[in-house]
């Protein structure tokens, strides 16, 4: 779930990511309501969890960052682009996987994590950890 802000307020809107170390990757239409937040206000925060078993399994991160709207042209696109695992989505739209896509991409390097873990507690540790670049 990608949480932005707009001049409408928040928006959080699911997105199908991939990691790359501690930055996360996703493409999105240019003029979509997320991307026109983003390129006003880059400031981002992504949730990622695992499914609820019960209270005591709640499990998954925060990550805050600055999203980067990459192009093809800029250098840093290719060493992002090698973890984005295109040929799914190229695969349900019907296009051909011959013909690998050129889209912009979006790059979230954390900047800080609150990752929450209710097993930790087991273990002696605190249900959330937190981390910062």
């Amino acid at each position: 779930m990608l949480a932005t802000t707009g001049p409408d307020g928040p928006l959080a809107t699911p997105v199908r990511y991939y990691p790359l170390g501690f930055a996360v990757l996703f493409t999105a239409a240019p003029r979509s309501p997320k991307m026109r937040n983003i390129a006003a206000d880059a400031r981002v925060s992504v949730g990622i969890f695992a499914p609820l078993v019960g209270l005591a399994s709640s499990r998954g991160a925060q990550l805050f960052g600055t999203a980067r709207v990459l192009d093809p042209q800029q250098p840093d696109h290719a060493h992002y682009w090698a973890a984005f695992r295109w040929e799914n989505e190229h695969a349900e739209r019907g296009r051909l996987l011959s013909e690998p896509p050129e889209d912009t991409l979006v790059v979230i390097e954390a900047e800080r994590i609150v990752y929450t873990e209710h097993w930790l507690r087991r273990e002696g540790f605190a249900p959330r950890q937190f981390w910062r670049r």
